[in-house]
């Protein structure tokens, strides 16, 4: 991976985001936070959801601690990441890009964190790829979410594509549709999430493939979700507007093997309301992991 400290974009805070590393795989240039020492044990690698960015695990990461390696990626047409003329954004598709990036980084099996959009294709990952994953932490998405759930998802990431006016304008409207998140998360979203544009601030999250990530969510993954054979931990916010009770039980009914823990008071952004309870049950799969410590590993590439 190779850093780019000449990064253009900036926040509405005009702080640049620098502290990130870029590889090019699988057609694609991600944009990648590597933190955490190499070869001690299991990496953890982090997706995010539809229209965020890797920068939603920053407190997830530092609970983790600096004993534990942590690759936080921007996921194909999100945040710092390439979004190309043509791509598809499907399941296969953002599997692929992080099997690539573990096959590229020399790194595996890892133990795969996702919320929403990113706990979906961790849990393809391991299904399709199961000598790369040790684990799969699968955040607040589960095979049969119903089809109005994402019909309501389509609407407000359309309605997310938009320009701010200002700074302030940016975080009223994330204070609104986040209305658990605290004021730290508000204004991290909004610090990596956006970027000056001609007609005010603006998402990073590409609009079109932002639509096409919620239609790929559409084919469920139950198959998936069966041919998985490590370990998994399905976690669900109380009060989730995505997972619901139905469908997260008829997950636990296809594989009652599988840890479900369900946190009370919480909605479906899990990892930025409560990253403590997220960063533990990430440490305890990776606890459960037979993956040996491999002081002799090459460094990172710089």
């Amino acid at each position: 991976m190779s850093r780019d400290p000449h990064t253009p974009d900036r926040s509405p805070a005009d702080a640049p985001v620098t502290d990130v590393e870029f590889t090019h795989v699988n057609g694609v240039r991600l944009c990648v936070r590597d933190r955490g020492p190499v070869g001690a044990g299991p990496p953890v690698v982090l997706l995010h959801g539809t229209t965020a960015h890797l920068g939603v695990w920053d407190e997830v990461v530092a609970r983790l601690g600096p004993d534990v390696r942590t690759l936080a990626v921007d996921q194909r047409g999100h945040g710092r990441s390439d979004r190309p003329p043509g791509a598809r954004y499907g399941a296969e598709e953002y599997s692929a890009d992080v099997a690539a990036l573990l096959r590229e980084l020399g790194e595996g099996p890892a133990v795969v964190a996702g919320h929403s959009l990113g706990a979906r294709n961790a849990v393809v990952l391991g299904a399709r790829h199961p000598e790369l994953v040790a684990g799969v932490v699968a955040v607040d998405y589960t095979p049969f979410v119903e089809p109005e759930v994402l019909d309501a998802l389509h609407t407000r990431v359309r309605g997310g594509d938009r320009a701010f006016s200002s700074a302030r304008e940016v975080e009223d409207y994330l204070r609104e549709r986040y209305p658990l998140l605290p004021d730290a998360a508000v204004r991290r979203r909004s610090r990596y999430g956006y970027r000056r544009a001609a007609d005010g601030w603006r998402p990073l999250a590409d609009p079109r493939a932002m639509v096409l990530t919620v239609e790929g969510l559409r084919p469920d993954f139950d198959a998936e979700c069966r041919a998985v054979r490590v370990p998994v931990t399905l976690i669900r916010g109380e009060h989730s507007r995505i997972v619901s009770p139905r469908a997260f039980d008829a997950t636990r009914r296809l594989r009652p093997d599988l840890r479900a823990v369900q946190l009370p008071g919480l909605d479906h952004y899990v990892p930025e309301e409560d990253p403590v309870a997220v960063a533990r049950e990430i440490r305890r799969t990776r606890d459960r992991t037979d993956h040996p410590n491999r002081p002799n590993r090459p460094n990172r590439p710089s």
